[in-house]
């Protein structure tokens, strides 16, 4: 099989913690699920003064309860605009992801970083598990949990996809007519990659049905077996994505214990469907507001391009199916950032490895807050 560099997973013990029970979901009588959430500050970035911060949980309409991280901004009054965030895929909120809602909420915005279902300190069994439906759930029941709040505007919510969860970003809000703005931060398109290898590179029946059967293999063989990561070691010859992974994910710039792209990954058989399923299809009718952002640099590059051409013309270099275009083209974004590369977006890069050196603050913090400001009216 190949080797995927991104994974979802649970990994490493829990710190000194506490239960909180979760029964925000009304309508799911029964789900009771009692989540340990650490309640001191381990995030790979310092708390900003400028917010406050709360553990809080949600339930899915899978009967799954997600750990989240809320953002509020200090001394705001009223009902304020929402934004939602996940990413990257296998990754956790105390990384990259509680960064982006941090600094949305230090810009006034009520913002959600959550653990998706299966990973972190989100529910789920067993752990390192991912599927497109349950994924995109995650984020509308993020919408659902932000929707309710008495400080929050159910007209004015907004969600951010970092990296894979990009893609799963989009795939929401072609489903849920409630997201009035979506970013698409340095994305993959997860079905694409699973089904034709990186650059399509393996985008042919012959290869795609030796996959399928390694993986039905797999399931009798040893459906526990891990797999993904980031490597321990990155030999000096690797393509330079791989490094960028190593330089984020396995340093003090990133690493994190419970995130699985920091450790051993996710279940070799717990993303078999993202293989045979296409998130995108349908985003060619995405009426709100659309901003796809990538680093000019960036190996992913292409998944943003793509996603963003087919969103609004209905048709795209990797697609081959054709839509109709989009009939809102006009509040559609596509944002290429000179210079930067993949992981520059996760925390805005730094000119020396291992998060030393000036910070690059390669974000473009000021266009997402007039984006979601325009956008969430």
């Amino acid at each position: 099989m190949r080797k995927i560099l991104l994974a979802a997973a649970l990994a490493g013990g829990m710190l000194a913690a506490c239960t909180q029970k979760s029964n925000n979901n009304q309508n799911n009588e029964g789900m009771n699920t009692t989540l340990t959430l650490t309640q001191e500050w381990d995030k790979v970035f310092p708390l900003s003064e400028k917010v406050s911060h709360k553990k809080v949980t949600f339930e899915t309409q899978y009967g799954l309860t997600l750990a989240a991280d809320l953002y509020t901004p200090k001394d705001a009054k009223g009902k304020l605009a929402a934004i939602a965030v996940s990413g990257p895929f296998g990754a956790v909120k105390e990384q990259c992801s509680g960064l982006y809602a941090m600094k949305m909420a230090e810009r006034g915005f009520v913002a959600l970083a959550f653990d998706p279902s299966y990973t972190g300190e989100s529910s789920g069994e067993p752990r390192r598990t991912a599927s497109p439906d349950i994924n995109t759930e995650d984020f509308m029941a993020a919408v659902d949990f932000l929707s309710k709040q008495d400080n929050v505007d159910a007209e004015k919510i907004g969600i951010i996809g970092i990296c894979g969860w990009g893609g799963i970003a989009l795939n929401a809000a072609a489903a849920d007519t409630r997201i009035k703005a979506t970013v698409a931060s340095t994305m993959y398109d997860m079905t694409r990659v699973s089904g034709n290898d990186y650059n399509d590179a393996f985008d042919n029946e012959q290869w795609r049905h030796k996959n399928r059967e390694n993986l039905s293999k797999q399931r009798l063989a040893d459906p526990n077996a891990m797999a993904g990561g980031v490597l321990d070691t990155v030999p000096p010859q690797a393509p330079n994505f791989v490094h960028d992974y190593f330089d984020y994910y396995k340093t003090p710039r990133g690493y994190h214990k419970r995130s699985g792209n920091s450790n051993d990954g996710w279940r070799v058989i717990g993303t078999q469907a993202y293989a045979n399923s296409r998130f995108l299809y349908y985003i060619n009718e995405i009426r709100s507001a659309v901003l796809v952002m990538h680093g000019a640099d960036a190996h992913s590059r292409y998944f943003g391009e793509a996603a963003y051409h087919y969103m609004v013309d209905g048709k795209a270099e990797g697609y081959k199916f054709v839509g109709e275009p989009n009939p809102n083209p006009e509040n559609k974004q596509l944002l290429i950032i000179p210079d930067a590369s993949h992981c520059d977006l996760y925390d805005g890069g730094y000119e020396e490895k291992a998060g030393k050196g000036q910070a690059k603050n390669m974000i473009p913090w000021d266009n997402l807050e007039e984006f979601f400001t325009n956008n969430l009216k």
